[in-house]
């Protein structure tokens, strides 16, 4: 019976299964059709059956075909530039159906907010986003180039020309007192993540060889990211947004999306492009007639006959014969080559995408230079058929290889007279004129290099458990290993000084920076009638380990051998460091709706870091942000003019631990030398159980409004944020043994600001479409509170209710009508001109600064231009450049000097040297309020115009060509070079122009 039970059930379980069969094989059928817009056919649109994984494409004829597999099934028409269509089939095969033109609306953004994903219209932070398209074709190989003046409250300035140099990253100002200026570390550098895997820092450490070349020694972690690579940014900027990320987002977090495969047909990318570089805005020098007679009335002043070693202008050197140093040192032409090769595609529940890159870059500097860079990226993504489980790798590698001069030839040119001799004899060996001439090109044969060797990698999968939980599990690799190299050879001397290989000399560096992290997450979501929920629990746990070392190889048999330290007759370890960081932090999130137009967002951190003393080593984090979405009330869903209105408004608090690690240990360091054999040991610091974190409370206030169906789109908002607990060293007594030891100091910095955006658009038809994108930041940094500063060592740096990037200078009070030289204001009447005497402070800081973007589209042509403005107080090229008179060649600004002929002159008389009371005038003039100037800038930051070439009908290629710009044009009142940075020595981001094209099948 119990048999027989069985046979019936399967049976019946057997029909069961061939009624489903049937019925599933009768309601399959393909329907297809073509999709249109402006009556021209419409290529990749997505169309997709509602409830079904099936989705496809439309071709470059706008057909497509797709297998759908219910009776009346619903078709969803999707295309990123027009409005969603959803059509319902009933027994139909073909659809045709046209698409109109939409105004993204900002409910329809979904941003990146770290550890979760909020659609822009109903976040309660401040997030700032950058898509592929506004990277793209740009000549950069580091994408904060590309987004310079492109978002508010974030300040980027390039360092200098050379390649693999860094950037300053300021958002929404410096939180810190400490700089690399000052401290060696820079307290205010963002937390850059890539792909959820935070990138490690890793200037702690310097070799100390590219001092000279690189300003700080610093480079910038996103060197090694490729910019074709990232689907987006996004920079978090209040605490509602940094918060999730407890102390690392003290200062800003910037979030990097590298690019995934899509459920479409596989596709190859390719995209090349070679451009051209200079350097613009360069000072005119004097030309050998002025130069000549500044010198000769030098000589005069000083009443002293012209020396045997003048040799510019004693007839030793050919007085007629000029030369331009500045054209010749900075005036080459740079060359920028990039190949890029991509293949994505996917099916159903895995997608993939593969991208490789090689980057090339020379300078403008004479000499076979070149910085190169190969990438490759990785991204596979897979989900099981029932969309519970998810889970992706994504992965980066770079390696660079950089070979440059060993200081910046910026200003080697001013060093030359213009009747200087020849660098290279007719044999092209480095010409020394008889022993006469100091010929650069010597030191410049001590070439640097440096190798680095990048990795950033992570897994992430998630499942989803059911009632509204899911799990993540984020796990991430990252290594940064620099190999440093500068060689020493003799041909740096005279050959008259007889030196040889057994004084050259090569150090080597190295930096081996390992990182891995790896965060747990438990997520819940809930929706029920006018409420939502969500919530997330989380852990992070990260380790980076550095092992750093610079070894020193002297007395070669010949220089022939240099790079081979083995063969060095001395071999030395000048300095070696290992460290280890260690970070754990428990993180919770909750968000709350109402009706779709209240929002609350509450996020909660506990940090603990290993650089903090045992007694502060843990702290808790934490903020609230609250929206309201006014647009959605009764009162304004009728109003024509408002599309959407929301207020939002956030306060929370942060903390900082970027000082270092060991900072609060008694720490000690060898030193180098040896005694009896053995070498000693010195004190650097001593013990504090209490260092513990920097702390920045964050306010913000926004309004965003959407206007004329989103036709233009306004956001305004007003930050302010307090930071404490600076973590400086305070002074201590000289019986102490230290000057001062690591230690919170209770001094408060305040950075709040307005920033505005706004967008456009302008024309949107069917041939014709113009956009406008505008930002605006009006910042103020001031230190609020410094306890007994009048009594520290710090009185010369900082001035409470003023910016922190203070300079105390002299008083320039003209020049003497009687001596022709500078005088300046004697502060405390003592009749001696010191440093007591610098009473006013100048402030280098930014007033404000934004910029404009126009995007102009006309059918298959686009162009886009960017212009970058700044009102700014900076440093001028009176500070660069000091005695007139001296044999060196300086700016032609420097001709209106003081004679009996013109005593309204700007600068003081030439003097060569001999007159101890001028170079006395000219030092303390470079450190007076004369040498900063407020600046207002306007630049062209990029243009660019592009082309898509039509496709034949049905066919799979797409191509495109563009033409790009960077940096084009200056438009300033400062004329004497970059007015953005005027670091002494270094030069400034050159213009260049691009050409290339892209392919797609």
């Amino acid at each position: 019976m119990k048999n027989s039970y069985y046979k019936i059930g399967g049976i019946f379980f057997g029909l069961m299964l061939t009624a489903v069969s049937t019925n599933t094989k009768a309601q399959t059928r393909t329907i297809s059709g073509t999709v249109t817009a402006s009556n021209k056919p419409l290529s990749g649109v997505s169309i997709s059956q509602e409830g079904s994984d099936q989705v496809t494409t439309t071709s470059e004829n706008g057909t497509y075909t797709l297998q759908v597999t219910a009776e009346n099934p619903i078709l969803l028409f999707r295309h990123p530039d027009y409005d969603e269509e959803k059509v319902s089939t009933i027994n139909q095969t073909v659809v045709n159906i046209s698409l109109e033109h939409k105004v993204k609306g900002i409910e329809e953004v979904i941003l990146n907010a770290g550890y979760y994903k909020v659609k822009d219209k109903e976040r309660t932070g401040s997030i700032a986003k950058v898509s592929a398209k506004d990277i793209e074709n740009q000549p950069v190989t580091n994408v904060l180039s590309a987004l310079q003046g492109r978002m508010p409250g974030v300040n980027i300035t390039q360092n200098s020309s050379v390649p693999g140099g860094g950037f300053d990253v300021q958002i929404r100002g410096r939180n810190s007192l400490r700089s690399y200026a000052t401290t060696g570390y820079d307290g205010s550098k963002p937390l850059y993540i890539v792909d959820g895997v935070p990138l490690p820092q890793v200037n702690d450490f310097n070799t100390g060889m590219s001092a000279n070349i690189l300003p700080y020694s610093e480079t910038n972690p996103l060197n090694s990211i490729n910019p074709d690579d990232i689907e987006s940014l996004e920079v978090l900027k209040d605490a509602d947004a940094t918060a999730i990320y407890g102390s690392k987002g003290a200062n800003g977090v910037i979030l990097i999306t590298t690019k995934k495969g899509k459920k479409e047909k596989t596709e190859v990318n390719l995209r090349t492009s070679y451009g051209l570089g200079e350097m613009t805005n360069l000072p005119k020098m004097m030309n050998l007639q002025e130069y000549t007679a500044m010198r000769k009335i030098a000589f005069v002043n000083d009443g002293v006959a012209v020396p045997s070693n003048a040799y510019d202008i004693n007839g030793v050197w050919n007085s007629t014969k000029t030369t331009d140093w500045q054209k010749y040192f900075v005036g080459n032409t740079a060359e920028f080559t990039d190949v890029q090769l991509g293949v994505s595609g996917g099916s159903g529940s895995t997608q993939f995408s593969i991208t490789g890159g090689h980057n090339e870059e020379t300078t403008v500097f004479p000499g076979s230079y070149r910085y190169t860079r190969n990438n490759l990226g990785v991204s596979l993504n897979h989900s099981s058929e029932d969309r519970k489980f998810q889970i992706a790798f994504n992965g980066t590698a770079a390696l660079q290889n950089n070979i440059l001069p060993p200081t910046d030839f910026n200003l080697v040119y001013a060093s030359l007279a213009p009747n200087a001799p020849d660098l290279y004899t007719s044999n092209n060996m480095i010409n020394w004129e008889n022993n006469t001439f100091t010929n650069p090109m010597g030191p410049a044969t001590q070439t640097y290099t440096v190798r680095t060797k990048n990795l950033n990698a992570n897994i992430t999968s998630s499942y989803i458990i059911g009632g509204g939980f899911s799990v993540n599990l984020n796990s991430g690799y990252s290594t940064y290993n620099s190999y440093d190299q500068k060689i020493f050879p003799k041909t740096t001397y005279n050959p008259s000084s007889n030196i040889g290989s057994s004084n050259s000399s090569i150090r080597k560096g190295q930096k081996m920076n390992q990182s891995w992290i790896l965060e747990p997450q438990l997520n819940y979501e809930k929706k029920w009638t006018k409420h939502q929920f969500s919530a997330l629990l989380g852990a992070s746990l990260q380790e980076q380990k550095s092992d750093n070392l610079v070894i020193l190889g002297r007395n070669f048999p010949s220089d022939d051998m240099l790079t081979n330290i083995a063969a060095a007759a001395s071999v030395t370890i000048p300095s070696a460091y290992e460290s280890l960081y260690r970070y754990q932090a428990v993180y919770a999130r909750f968000n709350y709706g109402l009706n779709k137009r209240y929002f609350l967002n509450l996020t909660g951190r506990r940090d603990g870091s290993s650089r903090f003393g045992s007694e502060r080593r843990y702290a808790n984090f934490g903020a609230v942000g609250a929206a309201w979405l006014f647009s959605e009330e009764n009162m304004f869903k009728g109003q024509s003019w408002l599309s959407f209105g929301k207020f939002r408004t956030s306060y929370g608090v942060a903390g900082n631990d970027q000082i270092g690690d060991y900072q609060y240990y008694d720490t000690y360091q060898s030193t180098g030398g040896s005694y009896g054999g053995y070498s000693g040991l010195a004190p650097q610091r001593l013990y504090n159980k209490n260092f513990g974190w920097e702390l920045t409370r964050k306010f913000e206030a926004a309004l965003e409004l959407g206007l004329f169906k989103q036709r233009l789109n306004l956001t305004v908002g007003y930050y302010h944020n307090i930071s404490s607990n600076q973590l400086v060293g305070i002074p201590m007594p000289a019986t102490v043994g230290f000057s001062s030891i690591q230690a919170n100091l209770d001094a408060t910095v305040r950075n709040r600001g307005l920033e505005v955006s706004l967008q456009s658009v302008n024309i949107q038809g069917d041939n014709w479409k113009w956009t406008t994108g505008l930002n605006f930041t009006l910042p103020e940094n001031k230190l609020m509170e410094f306890p007994n500063l009048d009594k520290s060592t710090y009185a010369s740096r900082f001035e409470i209710g003023k910016s922190t990037s203070l300079v105390k200078l002299y008083q320039y009070t003209g020049i003497d009508p009687i001596t022709g030289l500078y005088t300046f204001y004697d502060a405390n009447q003592d009749g001696i001109i010191n440093t007591a005497d610098r009473v006013v402070s100048k402030e280098i800081k930014e007033y404000w600064y934004g910029g404009l973007q126009n995007s102009v589209q006309y059918k298959n042509w686009s162009l886009d231009v960017l212009l970058q403005f700044i009102s700014q107080s900076q440093y001028n090229i009176y500070s660069m450049y000091g005695n007139i008179g001296y044999m060196a060649n300086m700016p032609a600004v420097f001709t209106d000097y003081w004679t009996p002929d013109n005593p309204d002159a700007q600068f003081q008389k030439p003097s060569a040297g001999y007159s101890t009371a001028a170079a006395t005038a000219s030092s303390l003039f470079n450190n007076s309020d004369a040498t900063v100037s407020d600046m207002f800038t306007v630049r062209v930051k990029n243009a660019t115009l592009s082309y898509t070439i039509p496709s034949a009908e049905n066919g799979r290629l797409r191509a495109k060509v563009f033409f790009s710009g960077q940096n084009l044009f200056v438009f300033s009142n400062y004329k004497y070079g970059n007015p953005e940075f005027t670091l002494a020595g270094y030069s400034s981001p050159l213009r260049v122009l691009s050409f290339g094209f892209s392919l797609t099948y």
